[in-house]
């Protein structure tokens, strides 16, 4: 079984996407829209993002009318989209729309992930709710020089020390790299 990542970009203080859901601000750091090697989980099969990620990265792109741009970024991957609402596939995009509670539909995405990672891409939110059950193994943030007045948070949630140790930080093209393996929840019941 694969490991399940959130591995994002955020400004310095904290924001991943502005106010109006955009990420145009990280596509225009240098090597922002083609990021250097090691700012991509290489290993994974799967992308699960929010419908507010999906969303923009669709209109931004301009997708549905140039579905040959979905490589650019997903590759072959199956990508989870979970939503409440029904959005547009690109023309050959393998999309799988979810909603409800990540414990309903982690099941799922780990059979089709298979033995490979599972990247989450976006929202904040919910990495979160992964994190909230146990399910998020490490958060990987490239951390871009970009200081943003407001907009989407990194990670909306109180995470003590105790759960995150950091693996590498380090220096990527213009980003400031950083890696902490999650440890798991206690089990309340057995004590460990």
């Amino acid at each position: 079984m694969g490991r399940i990542l959130f591995d994002t970009a955020t400004s310095l203080n904290g924001w991943i996407a502005d106010e109006h859901n955009s990420l145009a601000w990280l596509f225009a750091v240098d090597n922002g829209e083609q990021p250097d090697e090691g700012l991509f989980p290489a290993g994974a099969g799967v992308m699960v993002e929010g419908s507010t990620t999906y969303q923009w990265v669709l209109d931004d792109q301009d997708l549905l009318a140039h579905p040959e741009k979905w490589r650019d970024f997903h590759g072959d991957k199956t990508v989870f989209v979970f939503t409440t609402r029904r959005l547009p596939v690109p023309a050959g995009a393998d999309v799988r729309f979810v909603s409800g509670a990540v414990t309903e539909a982690l099941p799922a995405i780990r059979e089709v992930a298979g033995d490979r990672d599972i990247w989450i891409v976006g929202g904040g939110d919910l990495a979160g709710q992964f994190l909230d059950i146990g399910a998020l193994d490490e958060i990987a943030v490239s951390v871009a020089p970009v200081a943003l007045t407001g907009g989407a948070p990194l990670l909306p949630r109180r995470v003590e020390s105790d759960r995150l140790r950091l693996v590498s930080a380090t220096a990527v093209g213009q980003f400031a790299r950083l890696v902490y393996a999650v440890r798991p929840l206690e089990d309340p019941i057995a004590g460990t």
